[in-house]
């Protein structure tokens, strides 16, 4: 060999010839099993290989690998292993100049094979499988570094080098999982023996070298081994696999691989709930990884895939439970509901996480993004229904996942007119869940400073300052804010205290609401508007002009007590501080206890409530205008009572005008009815007239000959420049025209001005 190796160095241009006659004798002892020979022979190959690094060697390495293809064909595995850790050797070597012709198709093809292997013996098995990964990750090394090799990315490549690491990583996954519980992948084997991991390492060198055009390749393969292998459900190998991607690929190709998750769940979202939710899992972890990173182009697809396979999910389980009565199996249906259930958990929970990892710039727009596509009443095509309150629950859960922990300077940024008007429609309907789920996600976007949870349940708070509450000066954006946007607050929190159907917990949200917006948002006018709101609830519980049950009777005075003590110690005013202790030692202690509920609440007892007039006088002093307490305070009238449906004071006033008007003379009633009645009957003869004339207008056009319809148009186009030419000469003096009649008198010339309209312009200028 040193002989041979002088030689050759001494020689370059045979190497040729001599990587010939070695490659002959070589694939001869294959033939003949002369395997001794054929250790030698390739030996021979390697050293020269190592040793030569001229320009001459390229037709020696097609030699070389030659024999390595000869070697790897054979079907006896020390061969096949001896083969492999020559191209292995090869492949560590360096090229100076890049190789046009030379292929690896063949290799990629074999060493994908030999990952397969599913030789009788365990241990030949493991060796074999060993090899085909070691070749793989030579091949990886040889091209993807060659810019002319570029054709290792292809599909037809990808397909086989992809799905043979993760076999390996799952075979040994599944064998870790059946055998050794607890014992880690690899533990017990030399990790290079260890077909898993160095298949795991190779699969994380493979995505670390992609490029910006190469990542749809690498990761499609990834997602059709998995759909090939069921491994959906359970989808633990899934959420690794993803995890390796995520971590092993450049931070800016993130998107890449979030935008393959998303459209492979497009493509199964007819598939079981299981896969389904499994997919949504995988995604979950690449978002959480990539949110850290670069996932700007694809936030909003993101959310909108993600709530369009939510509102599936919700039709599909609703669908079931109406074909439950004449499904054979109920347990099977019920079963399906359930795992729907999980689907669904899973998009809200990776909605939140997602949302809850952007900058708040972003936060913003899906809030608003996610707020657009809750079903509201007043648009056209949601009524209420079993599926649209399954969504509306769905969708306000994930907001209040995505509002969490949002900070933002100024309320109106954070609570736009878009977002804020679909929530409070929402805070009206006659659902108490749906109304809870409002207030905590104004919970989330008001309550900038973590006071929320010093603030929970209704009670009385004998020391306010010893809950160290946080708050700083309102600013200006905020005081307009209140300015405009403060009655639409109170209405809201009017309307949702008188729900027949409010529970405990509603009212503890609504007095959360009212302390934060004192602490928030609260200037001496709003103070003022925040004291004349509680003193209309406590009227509304007591005069009970709507009957409502006593339970919510008394939840109202107890929300009104708590809120009223809150807010003294709040502005800290010592005499409106002594004014509400003394009231709170009187108000009946059954306010506050369900289980004590009152046959009646008597309004005579007036000295037991909070009196109007003397918390006036209590903030008489300067910085409150306690005048305006004496003005009651009455919501605002709007469309939302009409459109939600429910059961308002609209409908009351509307009601006593019906009454009203029953009640007139009949003479009156009579002559009123008449002249409305001839009105319509008017109305409605002009309506059919104008109908019945667009009717024969439509027909003319569709049936009438071209001809007769061009002359029609011409006809009333002459008549309208002719009216118009009529016009002008009345009104308009004609503009002097550069382009008039050119006259010549005494000897001058003139240019008569010509009126524009007159003017002749060819055809193509006219529009």
């Amino acid at each position: 060999m040193e002989k041979l190796t002088f030689y050759a160095v001494s020689a370059p241009e045979k190497l040729d010839r001599i990587g010939a006659y070695l490659a002959e004798k070589l694939s001869r002892d294959v033939v003949r099993h002369r395997y001794g020979n054929v250790v030698i022979a390739m030996e021979a190959l390697d050293q020269l290989l190592m040793a030569c690094h001229s320009q001459s060697i390229k037709p020696f390495v097609e030699s070389f690998l030659h024999m390595v293809a000869k070697l790897l064909e054979s079907r006896e595995p020390d061969l096949q292993v001896l083969g492999t850790n020559s191209f292995v050797k090869f492949a560590n070597i360096e090229e100076d100049t890049p190789s046009y012709h030379r292929r690896y198709d063949f290799f990629v093809s074999q060493f994908s094979a030999m990952c397969h292997s599913t030789h009788e013996d365990q241990e030949t098995r493991t060796r074999i499988r060993v090899a085909g990964i070691k070749g793989l990750q030579g091949v990886v090394r040889k091209t993807v570094n060659d810019e002319l090799q570029a054709i290792i990315w292809e599909p037809q490549h990808m397909d086989k080098l992809i799905p043979s690491m993760l076999f390996n990583m799952q075979d040994s996954e599944d064998l870790d999982r059946a055998g050794h519980p607890n014992t880690p992948s690899g533990a017990g084997q030399d990790g290079e023996e260890n077909p898993s991991a160095l298949a795991e390492n190779c699969f994380r060198e493979l995505l670390g070298r992609a490029a910006y055009g190469n990542m749809n390749n690498a990761v499609r393969p990834v997602l059709v081994h998995l759909d090939n292998h069921h491994l959906w459900d359970p989808n633990e190998f899934a959420v690794s696999c993803f995890r390796i991607i995520m971590y092993s690929i450049q931070a800016q190709h993130s998107h890449h691989v979030i935008q393959q998750v998303l459209n492979h769940l497009d493509t199964h979202n007819k598939n079981t709930p299981r896969v389904r939710a499994g997919i949504v899992q995988v995604l979950l972890e690449t978002v959480a990884i990539a949110a850290k990173g670069s996932v700007g182009p694809t936030v909003l697809e993101v959310f909108n895939t993600l709530l369009k396979h939510l509102r599936m999910s919700v039709d599909f389980e609703l669908g079931d439970s109406s074909r439950r009565n004449s499904a054979s199996s109920v347990s099977s249906v019920r079963g399906r509901e359930s795992e729907e259930r999980i689907v669904q958990n899973a998009i809200i929970q990776t909605i939140g996480f997602f949302g809850g990892n952007l900058p708040d710039y972003q936060r913003a727009e899906v809030m608003m993004f996610i707020m657009g596509k809750v079903p509201v009443y007043g648009t056209p095509c949601h009524a209420l229904d079993t599926g649209t309150k399954r969504i509306q629950t769905m969708l306000l859960s994930s907001l209040i996942m995505v509002t969490s922990g949002f900070k933002s300077k100024s309320m109106a940024a954070a609570l736009p007119p878009p977002f804020l008007d679909p929530l409070f429609s929402i805070s009206l309907m006659e659902d108490s869940e749906l109304r809870q789920l409002v207030f905590e996600i104004l919970h989330n976007i008001l309550d900038r400073h973590d006071n929320r949870a010093k603030l929970r349940g209704i009670r009385i708070i004998p020391n306010v300052s010893a809950l160290k509450i946080k708050r700083e000066k309102i600013s200006k954006q905020d005081v307009a804010f209140m300015k405009k946007h403060g009655q639409q607050l109170y209405r809201h929190i009017y309307l949702g205290c008188k729900e027949e159907d409010n529970v405990h917990k509603n009212f503890e949200l609504l007095f959360t609401t009212l302390a934060i917006l004192t602490i928030e948002l609260a200037n001496e006018e709003v103070v003022i508007d925040l004291i004349r709101l509680a003193i209309a609830l406590q009227e509304m519980a007591l005069t009970n002009d709507e009957n409502l049950p006593m339970f919510i009777r008394c939840g109202i005075m107890a929300l009104v007590a708590a809120y009223l003590n809150f807010l003294s110690q709040m502005i800290a005013n010592p005499p409106f501080c002594q004014h509400v202790s003394k009231q709170l030692a009187l108000i009946p202690t059954f306010c506050f206890y369900c289980h004590l509920l009152p046959e009646s609440l008597d309004k005579e007892d007036s000295q037991l409530y909070f009196q109007t007039a003397d918390m006036a006088e209590c903030l008489a002093g300067p910085g409150y205008n306690a005048e305006r307490l004496s003005i009651p305070y009455v919501p605002q009238v709007t469309d939302e009572d009409r459109l939600t449906r429910r059961k308002s004071f609209v409908d009351t006033v509307s009601l006593q005008v019906d009454i009203i008007s029953n009640s007139l003379p009949e003479k009156l009633a009579e002559e009123i009815t008449f002249e409305t009645l001839k009105k319509a009957i008017d109305t409605t003869g002009l309506e059919e007239q104008e109908r019945e004339k667009r009717r024969q207008v439509m027909e003319k056009f569709q049936k009438a000959p071209f001809e007769e319809i061009a002359a029609h148009c011409e006809s009333k186009a002459n008549m309208l420049h002719d009216r118009l030419a009529q016009i002008f000469e009345l009104t308009i003096r004609p503009p002097p025209s550069p382009s008039g009649v050119v006259s010549i008198s005494a000897g001058h010339t003139q240019h008569q001005s010509v009126p524009v309209y007159e003017m002749k312009f060819p055809d193509l200028c006219v529009y």
